[in-house]
């Protein structure tokens, strides 16, 4: 019987059998169950008093994290989906740059989906047994981390874009745009394919949603932290660009100025992400000490609200989005005004005609 942690075999009916707590415990405490006529009896012990922490507030700690967590990735989503439809919607917004934005939206919205899918599959109460798992088990994991391999493409295309933007003077938008979403769509996916490969042949154990192969999720870590190390080389570059403009005359400065808060936006997503992502991967704390409620704490909280922080940057925060709304909304009043002037005028006048309130509504 498979517990979501713990493989137990099969065993005469009466007999307690023990096992060492799952490896990721960092911890030599063991769990026991009692073979019964009606099954597996609960743990003795739980794990969270055997392998972790002897608090009585370890279930609520766990509970609080995961609702925590789920309300990030729910308002990522929700502002996700919003921002897509802002930038779809007004014409005035179309352009390459603002494609690209939408293609990281999707990225983020894909990853929230499949959490959510990860999260319903593996904590359900439905148990597998050990060796019997469903295909929908394992490829959760497969699309969660393909999509989190797609952010950081996605991230660095928006590097890479800034980049020629600024150090060129003409270069054909359209054809950038189809390579970068064959690159940034077509690239994670190799990587994930081999990744997925590597645990089926050498770690194919449980819903793949643990690994004890460190060369194996190394595989998944590489194409990441080049994309960081990349597109800091592009801000290095883009700074050098910025250094050369400045003697430029004021025309070509005031030109080039609409890119800066665009610029900053992007360099402050790359030094979070890249941040977030070199402190969580490389930084070890065992998993029975206090630093690791606060590590996982932080990481599930900000991984979980970079969508709504991608959004809010790209989006919410965009002076073209602002204005476009803004303009939006001084028409809607303008109209909402007029039809009401002319509605009263025309109550006031019964022999007065429609036809000025009928253009206005047109």
């Amino acid at each position: 019987m498979w517990d979501n942690l713990t493989c137990w075999p099969a065993a005469p009916l009466g007999e307690t059998v023990s096992k060492l707590c799952p490896d990721f415990f960092h911890s030599e405490g063991k769990v026991q169950r009692n073979c019964t006529a009606n099954g597996w009896t609960e743990l003795f012990i739980p794990y969270e008093d055997a392998c972790v922490f002897n608090s009585p507030d370890t279930h609520l700690y766990f509970s609080s994290v995961r609702t925590v967590y789920t309300v990030g990735y729910a308002l990522s989503l929700i502002s996700l989906a919003i921002a897509i439809a802002i930038l779809c919607l007004f014409r005035k917004l179309h352009c390459t740059r603002n494609y690209i934005h939408i293609q990281l939206f999707i990225s983020f919205i894909l990853k929230a989906i499949f959490i959510f899918a990860r999260d319903t599959l593996l904590f359900s109460e439905n148990t597998y047994h050990c060796n019997s798992y469903p295909v929908g088990c394992k490829f959760v994991p497969i699309f969660s981390n393909y999509c989190i391999l797609a952010n950081y493409s996605w991230l660095l295309v928006e590097g890479h874009f800034l980049f020629t933007l600024v150090s060129r003077s003409f270069f054909s938008l359209k054809k950038h745009l189809i390579w970068y979403i064959v690159l940034s769509w077509g690239l994670p996916l190799i990587v994930i394919v081999a990744w997925s490969c590597a645990r089926y042949f050498y770690e194919d154990e449980g819903c793949w949603e643990t690994g004890s192969h460190e060369w194996i999720l190394w595989i998944l870590r590489v194409p990441v932290l080049l994309s960081i190390c990349t597109n800091l080389i592009f801000f290095l570059g883009i700074l050098r660009v910025l250094v050369s403009k400045l003697r430029m005359p004021d025309a070509r400065r005031n030109e080039f100025s609409q890119y800066k808060k665009l610029i900053k936006s992007t360099f402050f997503l790359v030094a979070v992400f890249g941040l977030h992502y070199m402190v969580f991967v490389f930084l070890r704390v065992e998993a029975s000490s206090s630093m690791s409620k606060i590590k996982m704490f932080a990481e599930l909280v900000l991984s979980s609200t970079q969508g709504l922080m991608v959004a809010t940057l790209y989006c919410f925060m965009n002076g073209e989005v602002r204005a476009a709304g803004a303009q939006v909304c001084s028409f809607t009043c303008m109209t909402f005004c007029l039809n009401s002037y002319l509605l009263k005028k025309t109550n006031a006048s019964p022999n007065a005609t429609k036809s000025n309130f009928l253009l206005v509504s047109m």
